[in-house]
């Protein structure tokens, strides 16, 4: 085994497409040669973030696998298993399409932006709590194994909302993947909370500690960029949720960017500013076909695709990239935010 690199992970939320960063860290978990230091998670990130966390609390890389796994497989039973296997013969997009133009997905949408979860409060309950309710929180919470950070947003003030070690609850966990048209805001020591993902999808400065590694691998699921414009209610809709939430990640890596000259023209010490280096794992060809309706029915056919595609991302990444983690970011910064 060659020398082994400690990184940081950063794992975006976005609901079902989440099964990708599933792929991604279990090709991750596979190298011997990577060792993760800390995770921040938003929303799936957040679920996907302390699946592993459970198992790497004793360095156990396959109970952080077997960890992923039963959790996806959880998260794929919310719907009816018995469309699962048919839809297998269908292209991911296909099957988004399907979901998108149905009457049921139609109704529900239209009903999320009509009518508040308030006024059927009672009546209906989010599937994720018994599914987060599963995970071992001394473990999930413990100071061995990786740090880790999940975020949300407080919906008075506006402001994110980092969770760490004993804050991390099954609370924390569904405020963070809080959707405030279908879900009433999480309510956390007197203060409600709302989806991390408007604030901090996810948030990175957690991992720029001086005692953690300069590589943070953002796992991006959600498209930075689309070659057309969307002019169908649809496309539209689908590319502002895109937009919302990549703008606290663009925020924030466009301030990397900016510290990333400074250091290296001389003008600020090492000492002052932390000269991070960032690497993606993405697949925007793949979650291009993909829309909102794939993030919020979890079918089982489709989480099966976004697992092996961000399986095969993860591998490409580390086959082409693998050398510059520790010595140089694999994402020109620069050339993002000069274009």
């Amino acid at each position: 085994m060659g020398q082994t690199k400690r990184i940081n992970l950063a794992l975006q939320g976005g609901g079902a497409h989440g099964a990708f960063t599933w792929g991604a860290l279990d090709r991750l978990l596979e190298d011997e040669r990577i060792e993760i230091a800390a995770i921040s998670g938003t929303s799936a990130g957040a679920l996907n973030g302390a699946a592993i966390k459970c198992g790497l609390v004793t360095g156990d890389r396959d109970k952080a696998k077997a960890g992923l796994e039963a959790l996806w497989t959880k998260v794929g039973a919310i719907t009816d298993e018995a469309f699962g296997p048919w839809l297998n013969a269908f292209s991911p997009m296909a099957i988004s399409r399907a979901i998108e133009y149905s009457l049921p997905f139609a109704l529900s949408d239209t009903t999320s932006r009509t009518i508040s979860p308030y006024l059927y409060r009672g009546t209906t309950s989010n599937p994720l709590r018994r599914i987060v309710e599963g995970f071992d929180f001394d473990n999930v919470c413990s100071e061995a194994g990786p740090q880790f950070h999940i975020c949300a947003t407080n919906v008075r003030s506006g402001k994110i909302r980092v969770f760490t070690r004993e804050e991390i609850t099954t609370d924390a966990i569904l405020a963070s993947a809080c959707l405030p048209t279908l879900f009433e805001a999480v309510e956390i020591d007197g203060e409600a909370y709302w989806d991390g993902g408007y604030t901090g999808n996810p948030a990175l400065f957690p991992l720029f500690h001086k005692d953690l590694p300069r590589d943070i691998l953002v796992v991006n699921i959600n498209p930075l960029h689309r070659a057309e414009v969307p002019r169908s209610a649809r496309d539209i809709q689908n590319r502002i949720n895109e937009i919302s939430f990549n703008t606290s990640l663009l925020r924030e890596l466009r301030a990397i960017a900016f510290v990333q000259r400074l250091l290296h023209a001389g003008t600020m010490s090492g000492d002052a500013m932390k000269d991070v280096l960032v690497h993606m794992v993405a697949d925007d060809a793949l979650m291009q076909q993909l829309s909102v309706a794939t993030k919020l029915v979890p079918n089982p056919a489709v989480l099966a695709q976004l697992r092996a595609a961000g399986y095969r991302a993860t591998d490409t990444f580390l086959d082409k990239h693998f050398d510059q983690i520790g010595d140089e970011s694999s994402v020109d910064l620069a050339a993002m935010f000069d274009s």
